[in-house]
């Protein structure tokens, strides 16, 4: 019976040492990197992330960890236009913290960094981008033009806080429900506007062009009419009346009772 103790023992404290490691130390995630704190120490380790894997200290201290992939947060936001009508927009933002820099991000922010730090600022730089807008502008022609302007304040902001913002879209735009018929009867008419100033202008094409026609077949006319003389038309009939006169059909020939007149040709078959 002692010896079964005695075996025992050593399988104990190999376990206990196996669970005291383990239970000393960190495993990161792929995709995620540590920042280390010491309790009875400096506190955070500035200078130094640590990698993905297991990391190993004492259990007193402790390893922050930070995804650093690229995260989507979408928004739903409720902002005003320049005339003071209320808009939903649906926001989506596509952020990671600056992977070199989460040690300097841990210190000031902390993990919570985008509910902390990225939410907020992103809906007061919407708000203040919508009021620029009226309503059909936000809701059609100018989204992506408003989105570059949310994305390019948030990035400069964000950039001293240690978090990269890569891309911010707005994917949806809800307006009232009297304005959004508001505006798509004004689209419905501009659509019908440029239908009839595409009918107008292919008009006055056509009608340029049968104006250049007609003008070419009035010069064409005169110039025919210019080289048609008396003696030329006799002379055309005298070229006819020849070579009919060669035909092998019967015919007679009663020529004109005066100089000018051209000659009557009666003919039958043999």
């Amino acid at each position: 019976m002692k010896n079964k103790k005695t075996r025992a023992l050593p399988i104990l404290m190999i376990a206990l040492a196996a669970m005291f490691m383990v239970g000393c130390g960190t495993q990161i995630p792929s995709g995620h990197r540590g920042v280390f704190f010491a309790k009875f120490g400096d506190g955070t380790e500035l200078g130094k992330t640590y990698a993905e894997g297991f990391n190993w200290h004492m259990p007193w201290n402790s390893i922050f960890v930070y995804k650093i992939q690229l995260q989507e947060h979408l928004e739903n936001l409720s902002v005003l236009s320049s005339d003071g009508a209320s808009i939903q927009m649906e926001v989506s933002i596509l952020y990671r913290p600056i992977m070199e820099k989460i040690d300097s991000l841990q210190v000031t922010i902390g993990p919570d960094y985008y509910d902390v730090k990225v939410a907020p600022t992103l809906r007061a730089i919407a708000r203040g981008v919508a009021g620029r807008y009226k309503p059909e502008e936000i809701y059609s022609t100018k989204r992506e033009e408003m989105a570059g302007e949310i994305r390019t304040a948030l990035v400069d902001q964000m950039r001293n806080n240690f978090i990269e913002i890569e891309n911010v879209l707005i994917r949806d735009v809800k307006i009232p429900a009297k304005i959004s018929e508001a505006i798509n009867f004004k689209l419905t008419a501009d659509q019908e506007a440029q239908k009839m100033q595409f009918t107008i202008e292919k008009e006055k094409l056509e009608a340029e062009r049968k104006r250049i026609e007609a003008k070419g077949i009035s010069d064409f006319q005169q110039i025919v009419s210019a080289g048609i003389t008396p003696s030329l038309l006799k002379w055309k009939g005298i070229e006819a009346t020849m070579k009919i006169a060669e035909s092998p059909n019967t015919k007679i020939i009663v020529v004109g009772n005066d100089a000018g007149s051209l000659p009557i040709i009666l003919s039958g078959e043999k």
